[in-house]
C-alpha cells in the first residue's frame, strides 16, 4: 500500500499501513486494519472553527486523531475593540471530526488476496481524540462567589493517593468564552501538552483547563468574581486529590495569561511558576510579581502585550530581581528551541523573557495575528514547561 491508495476528500494523506489494532504506530504490523493518516495542517482538520467559518490545524498538535487537529486560528486579547468582562459571546465552535474515505487501488494481503479499488465511500463512525478523551469534565459550585464553573481535569494515569503530584492549571483566550467544557482542549495545545503520554512520562501531573461562560478580565483590569472562583477552584481540586500545594502552576493564553499575572498578584502563594503567554498587567501593580518564577513569551509585534510585558519586567528588576531576556525566531526547528531554552536556563534567573522576532509568527499568506500566533507556538516547546515543572513554593 501507498498513500495513493486510499483518497479522503478534502484532506491529504501522509501515510499508510497495515496494523494489528485501530491505533496509530510509529511502524505498522501485519494486521486487519489499515491505517491512513492524514496531514493536520488540511483546512477540514481543525475542529475548532472560528466564527468566519474558518480554521487551520496545528502540525504539532498531539490532541487529535489522525482525521482531525486542532488549533485557533482567529483570536484577539482582550480589552480595547474586543470583548469586555461578561461578554458570553464564543468566538467560534468546535467541529465534530469525520472524514470521507474511498480505496483507489487494489490492496494485496499477505496471504495474496487482493482487494480492488472501489467507489464505495466509507464515513467517520467512532472518534477517538487522543489526550483530550483523558480529561474528564465536572462542575465546581463555589460558596465563597457564587460561581459554577465548568472544568476539564486531567488525572495521571498511575494515580497513587499515598503520592504527591504538581498541577497545571490552563486558562483560556477570550475566544472561547461560553463553548462546551471541551473547548479549551481542542482550540489550542495550552492544556493537552501538559497532559500528553511524552510531558506526563518526564513529569506526572495533574490538568486544570476551566471553560468560562464569558469573558473573566479585560484592558479594565477589573475582573468578574470567576476570577476568585478560579483560585477557589484550585483549592478545591488540591483538598480533592494528593496535590503539592506547593507544585502548583499556571499558565494562559491572551486572556488567560492575564488571569495568571492578576492571581499571582492577590493570590501570591497560590502558585510556584507562570508561564504566561501573549498577557499583559498594569505595570503600577506588578510589584509582587518579583517574587514569583516567570517564563515569559511574547511576539515583538503584538502591540498590546509585548509593551505591557517589557513593562512589567522593568519593574520585576527594579526590585532586584533577575530577569533574563532573549529574541527569538519563531520560525525555529524543535532543537533550535531547545537551544533557545537551555540559554537561558543557564542564567539561572527566576524570571525569564522571550520574544519572537517581528513577523515570525505569522505564516506567509495568513490572517492569523502574532498575538494568536504566539500560543501557536509556545506551547510547543517542551524545554519551557521542564522548567516550570522544576520549580517550587
Amino acid at each position: 500500500m501507498s498513500t495513493s491508495t486510499f483518497k479522503v476528500t478534502g484532506r491529504t494523506v501522509t501515510k499508510v499501513y497495515p496494523n494489528r489494532s485501530a491505533d496509530l504506530a510509529a511502524h505498522g504490523s501485519n494486521g486487519r486494519y489499515v491505517i491512513v493518516e492524514l496531514s493536520p495542517d488540511d483546512k477540514a482538520a481543525a475542529l475548532w472553527v472560528t466564527q468566519e467559518g474558518s480554521g487551520t490545524a496545528s502540525s504539532s498538535s498531539p490532541s487529535a486523531s489522525p482525521t482531525a487537529s486542532s488549533s485557533s486560528s482567529s483570536g484577539q486579547a482582550p480589552g480595547g475593540g474586543g470583548p469586555k468582562v461578561g461578554d458570553s459571546t464564543p468566538g467560534g465552535t468546535i467541529v465534530a471530526a469525520k472524514a470521507t474515505l474511498t480505496q483507489a487501488g487494489t490492496v494485496t494481503t499477505t496471504r495474496g488476496r487482493q482487494y480492488p479499488a472501489s467507489t464505495t465511500a466509507l464515513t467517520t463512525d467512532a472518534v477517538k481524540n487522543l489526550i483530550v478523551d483523558d480529561f474528564q469534565q465536572f462542575t465546581f459550585d463555589d460558596p465563597a462567589t457564587g460561581q459554577t464553573l465548568k472544568y476539564n481535569l486531567f488525572v495521571p494515569k498511575h494515580y497513587n493517593p499515598r503520592k504527591s503530584y504538581p498541577l497545571v492549571l490552563f486558562r483560556h483566550d477570550a475566544s472561547v468564552v461560553n463553548v462546551a467544557t471541551e473547548g479549551p482542549l481542542v482550540q489550542g495545545l495550552g492544556a493537552v501538552c501538559w497532559a500528553s503520554p511524552e510531558d506526563q512520562a518526564r513529569h506526572e501531573a495533574f490538568v486544570l483547563a476551566p471553560e468560562y461562560g464569558a469573558v473573566v478580565i479585560d484592558d479594565d483590569y477589573e475582573p468578574s468574581t470567576r476570577f476568585d472562583a478560579t483560585a477557589n477552584l484550585v483549592e478545591s481540586v488540591t483538598r480533592q486529590y494528593s496535590i503539592d500545594a506547593d507544585r502548583r502552576y499556571t499558565t494562559g493564553q491572551s486572556m488567560g495569561a492575564m488571569m495568571s499575572l492578576g492571581l499571582n498578584i492577590r493570590y501570591p502563594d497560590l502558585f510556584a511558576a507562570a508561564f504566561i503567554v501573549a498577557g499583559q498587567w498594569p505595570e503600577a501593580q506588578a510589584v509582587p510579581l518579583a517574587k514569583k518564577n516567570l517564563w515569559i513569551l511574547v511576539s515583538a509585534d503584538d502591540t498590546k502585550a509585548y509593551p505591557g510585558e517589557q513593562a512589567i519586567t522593568e519593574v520585576i528588576q527594579e526590585q532586584g530581581t533577575k530577569v533574563s531576556t532573549a529574541l527569538w525566531d519563531g520560525q525555529s526547528t524543535a532543537a533550535e528551541f531547545a537551544a533557545d531554552v537551555r540559554s537561558m536556563k543557564a542564567q539561572r534567573t527566576p524570571v525569564n523573557f522571550a520574544a519572537f522576532k517581528t513577523g515570525t509568527t505569522v505564516p506567509s499568506g495568513s490572517t492569523t495575528s502574532a498575538h494568536v500566533g504566539t500560543w501557536q507556538i509556545a506551547y510547543t516547546i517542551p524545554g519551557i514547561r521542564d522548567w516550570i515543572m522544576r520549580q517550587s513554593l
